[in-house]
């Protein structure tokens, strides 16, 4: 995956950038946020404002972005944050970001390989030195991984948040959960599906969770309290800088470009918009039963664990953005569904045949990248850059499947799941 990243899709965007005389500069995701925090805590710029925007595009793009110009990106590449993922950056900003960049790469090596351990915690799952070191080497190997660390994106600082905060919970560390998942807000969209299940989690037993409220409302409150101060009235700026992007990006969620796809040949576009949000809707309303049921199930048993994997791929799926990085989000349903792979290889011919598509289009990404590596190595490096697309085929139909697996598994869970110990694998 690594060689395809490197040797066939890169070229091939650099080549078609040329092309189009689309611009190309450090494009690093962070930053944006690290330009914005260092101008916003060393300078007193506003991060929001449109010379801040400007600036960004000369390092991200390598020149301002000209709306004349047909080729340009439609992204601008402003800083579409919470003010206050400033206080995370903060030991960055003093730093050249060349070298920024490269510590920034190793530090998302390394939490994405920490997630792994960290949701293998969460799910009670204690598995053989080597089976770990498969989990690790196929995390890391997998697209959504290398895309976000390529692009330097903070969706793998939120994701390994989200999984050291499933990993306290689930250790009984409830203050520090709550803690570490009112840092993942930083980017609101991945982390409040988690935080809303949660928070109706701890209500449920208020007496015995009541420090993940009291956790995540302390850390938030000092966040929300710092950004006020370092920037007064952020929150309005901050609103504005959304809708701004979503206007300019146009970003769709996973089921909208399906639907946009599957209308194509109709139209699509405000359709395909429509009939998305419809899914998404009919989506979400359809977990809320079995969230609702399973709200007062422990971190030990395995009904809360469904019901988490459940919250992540329904996000992943229903979230205006559908990059393939935020696909990191589907670890623990997978996880998951491996652990409980007997529930699926039953008799049931409907399971069996539901399992093994989801895991050949789990795998086709491996297999995709595998052939054109073979090819660019022993045939053609033409012809491998004109397959550069093949590893994509399953990114919009992964997160569908993987959901309705888990969904269905989320549902044959009994009302009040039994103790479950940490299941060892033979």
């Amino acid at each position: 995956m690594w060689f395809y990243v490197q040797r066939v899709l890169i070229p091939y965007e650099k080549a078609d950038s040329a092309a189009h005389q689309r611009p190309r500069g450090n494009l690093s995701d962070l930053y944006p946020r690290w330009l914005g925090g260092r101008e916003l805590l060393l300078h007193h710029r506003n991060p929001y404002g449109s010379d801040i925007t400007t600036e960004i595009q000369k390092g991200y793009y390598g020149r301002e972005l000209d709306p004349a110009r047909p080729g340009d990106p439609r992204d601008r590449q402003g800083f579409a944050y919470p003010v206050y993922v400033v206080f995370l950056l903060a030991p960055m900003i003093g730093f050249p970001f060349h070298g920024v960049q490269i510590f920034f790469h190793w530090l998302l090596v390394g939490l994405t390989a920490a997630s792994v351990w960290l949701w293998l915690r969460a799910l009670r799952w204690e598995l053989p030195v080597m089976a770990v070191a498969t989990c690790l080497a196929l995390t890391l190997g997998c697209f959504p991984a290398v895309q976000g660390i390529k692009l330097q994106q903070l969706s793998l600082l939120v994701a390994a948040l989200l999984a050291g905060s499933m990993a306290c919970v689930g250790s009984g560390f409830l203050f520090l959960g709550g803690a570490l998942l009112a840092l993942a807000t930083i980017k609101p969209q991945l982390a409040w599906p988690l935080a809303a299940w949660l928070l109706l989690w701890a209500v449920s037993r208020w007496e015995a969770r009541r420090n993940l409220v009291f956790g995540f409302g302390l850390v938030m409150a000092l966040l929300l309290a710092g950004a006020q101060i370092i920037l007064p009235g952020w929150w309005r700026m901050f609103a504005e800088g959304i809708g701004q992007y979503h206007q300019y990006t146009q970003n769709q969620s996973v089921l909208e470009v399906i639907m946009n796809q599957v209308l194509g040949s109709a139209g699509g576009g405000a359709a395909g918009h429509l009939s998305g949000q419809i899914l998404a809707g009919l989506a979400l309303f359809a977990c809320g039963p079995a969230l609702w049921r399973l709200r007062r199930e422990q971190p030990k048993d395995s009904g809360f664990s469904a019901a988490t994997a459940l919250v992540l791929a329904l996000t992943v799926l229903v979230i205006p953005m559908y990059a393939p990085y935020n696909q990191v989000l589907l670890l623990p349903a997978i996880l998951l569904l491996v652990r409980e792979r007997a529930a699926f290889l039953s008799p049931s011919r409907v399971r069996r045949w539901a399992y093994g598509v989801g895991a050949l289009l789990l795998g086709w990404q491996w297999a995709a990248s595998l052939s054109l590596t073979v090819i660019y190595l022993l045939v053609s490096r033409a012809w491998a850059l004109d397959g550069w697309k093949w590893p994509f085929f399953a990114t919009f139909a992964l997160p569908v499947w993987v959901f309705a697996l888990i969904f269905f598994h989320a549902q044959d869970e009994p009302h009040r799941a039994e103790h479950r110990p940490f299941v060892k694998a033979s």
